[in-house]
């Protein structure tokens, strides 16, 4: 296990930091608060923090529009609260990494001020400035067609200065020229900064999205407008596919571009200069392993949890036969099956209907929770977990427009009004749907007014999902052993004492079998094989293994078992059981 670096062992826990502890009673979570809950994350047995942006915003796009990059945005506290906060975090060997901006910044940010404050400005050329074609605010007049992301043009006019500045996300959050040098210096020094302080790493926004190709050539595909149409009449995975064709060919000159793995080949050099630093990219893209130890560390395994609905065997072993084989030799694979943009695991792989509001959770749900974490703990590779998820929490759909703090609903709801022709009540509900306020509501603490997130006379940034009277906080599942977050517990405490389940190799069985997982990690260095069976039916199996050994002893069951030593041939399974062995 010596030979293998801190974030390969690592269990990391990403912190949303407006939904996570309100330390000071404002709805809004901050640096003491989150401090205050340090113990509580040391005795639910991670090992890495992932902060999402904690730095002085606007906060147009929920933080992500950075205004300084050296400084904490006042709602959180104070740099000396985020030194405290880490230096408290250090003393619990728990190691925090942050995230890092690199595509855009804030419009509210000086430097942009400055660009836009005349054309012969120094830093003008820190942002990408072009004139139009002709007459201004017709699309013949833009510098070309590209479009946005989040919709509408990737040019924005500047009546000041007469010149369009590009934006691949919102208009707030203009581009850098990352051709500058300048540019260059500027952030390496941002990223220097939070080294010195003694950060372990960063992880890194929108990574595939740092250049753009010099010459701006129009596109050859369809507009946003109509690739957003085709995408909400949608209805087949054939038709889906056929949209997310439709959308590479869109943005083709927006993304991937080669020049961002120099780029990123430079950045690795400045962080090596530090010890035990980690770099983990926001792409799925295995290019930037590079040569697998000269770009970025980790790159997350985002095609794992793009299923349709509830993740099957079938879906997870082609998944990984195909991921592993693709790995340069010296990269280290990095999981996750959910996050800040995407739908809570309770809810995205549950039976449960999605319906506005709350929805219905399914009699399995919870125990695919169990097998969801199960997988990320057991399968080779550092597993990433998102704040909540240990206890339950769902997503959590926004019943009026106005409570929306995601701007991406704010834009889609008249839209799909006006656009696709859906009534208020369907565009509200297909708002909240496409939007990521549901998975950002503040954390449920307990069974006590706005989930004992903030003061029940206060109002949080976001409502809380009510469903933390029905046992989905921490106080509650606590005391109850056989909760989802004691299952957690027992689960990291598992992995942590089995070096097999965080370094062994991973080698598939059965792989035709459709209702059950198993898989052998063994760890020859450490003298240990583990055998780990995950059943995804709601049916008792009962397998037979053809292994070298005829009996296994028993690591972890989620089902009672009255054997420390279970026999291999046959090994019955209850409905949903995970079930590690160690073969001996």
């Amino acid at each position: 296990m010596e030979k293998y670096k801190w974030w390969q062992k690592a269990v990391f826990y990403q912190i949303y930091p407006h939904s996570f502890a309100d330390g000071n009673g404002d709805g809004i979570s901050d640096f003491p608060g989150m401090t205050a809950k340090l113990d509580y994350l040391q005795d639910l047995g991670i090992d890495g923090i992932w902060l999402s942006p904690h730095y002085p915003s606007p906060f147009y796009d929920c933080g992500y529009d950075v205004s300084d990059y050296t400084d904490v945005s006042p709602e959180y506290g104070t740099l000396a609260d985020f030194k405290h906060f880490l230096d408290e975090a250090h003393q619990r060997n728990i190691r925090v990494i942050l995230d890092m901006v690199l595509n855009h910044t804030s419009d509210q940010h000086q430097w942009f001020r400055e660009s836009r404050s005349s054309r012969d400005n120094p830093k003008r050329d820190w942002y990408i400035w072009r004139d139009g074609k002709g007459e201004q605010g017709s699309l013949d007049g833009l510098p070309n067609n590209w479009d946005s992301t989040f919709g509408g043009s990737a040019w924005e006019y500047d009546s000041a200065t007469g010149q369009y500045y590009y934006h691949f996300f919102f208009k707030e959050q203009p581009d850098l020229n990352w051709r500058n040098p300048e540019v260059i210096q500027a952030m390496w020094d941002a990223v220097r900064f939070w080294l010195d302080m003694g950060v372990d790493g960063f992880r890194l926004d929108a990574v595939s999205t740092v250049y753009e190709h010099p010459d701006l050539p129009d596109h050859p595909g369809q507009s946003m407008i109509e690739l957003q149409q085709a995408y909400i009449n949608a209805k087949t995975r054939e038709e889906f596919d056929q949209q997310e064709k439709a959308w590479q060919a869109l943005f083709q000159y927006q993304i991937d571009l080669p020049e961002v793995h120099n780029l990123m080949k430079d950045l690795r050099q400045l962080v090596d200069q530090y010890e035990d630093r980690v770099l983990v990219g926001e792409t799925d893209d295995l290019r930037f392993y590079g040569s697998g130890d000269d770009e970025l560390h980790l790159i997350f395994n985002f095609p794992l949890m793009q299923s349709d609905g509830p993740l099957t065997p079938t879906w997870i072993r082609d998944n990984q036969k195909s991921r592993l084989a693709s790995l340069p030799p010296q990269a280290w694979p990095c999981n996750t099956l959910g996050n800040h943009d995407n739908s809570r695991v309770f809810s995205r792989f549950g039976e449960g209907s999605v319906e506005l509001g709350l929805p219905e959770p399914h009699t399995n749900d919870a125990s695919r929770a169990r097998l969801s974490l199960a997988l990320m703990l057991t399968l080779l590779g550092t597993p990433f977990l998102y704040n909540g998820e240990e206890i339950g929490m769902t997503d959590y759909y926004l019943n009026d427009p106005a409570l929306f703090r995601d701007n991406t609903s704010t834009y889609a709801y008249p839209l799909l009004i006006n656009l696709a022709g859906k009534s208020p009540e369907e565009a509200l509900k297909m708002a909240a749907m496409f939007g990521r306020d549901k998975c950002r509501t503040p954390m449920q603490w307990s069974n006590a007014p706005n989930g004992g997130f903030c003061p029940a006379d206060v109002t949080p940034w976001l409502p809380v999902n009510p469903n933390y009277a029905k046992g989905i906080n921490v106080a509650d599942q606590e005391k109850d052993p056989g909760s989802l977050l004691n299952f957690y517990k027992r689960m990291l405490r598992a992995r942590r004492s089995t070096p097999a389940l965080i370094t062994g190799d991973y080698t598939p069985l059965h792989e035709k079998a459709e209702n059950y997982l198993a898989f052998l990690r063994i760890a020859p260095q450490e003298g240990q094989k583990c055998l780990v069976v995950l059943n995804y039916s709601d049916q008792e199996l009962e397998i037979s293994f053809n292994l070298p050994a005829k009996q296994a002893r028993l690591i972890f069951s989620s089902h009672t078992r009255r054997s420390q030593v279970e026999s291999l041939n046959p090994l019955n399974l209850q409905p949903y059981e995970v079930f590690i062995m160690e073969l001996t």
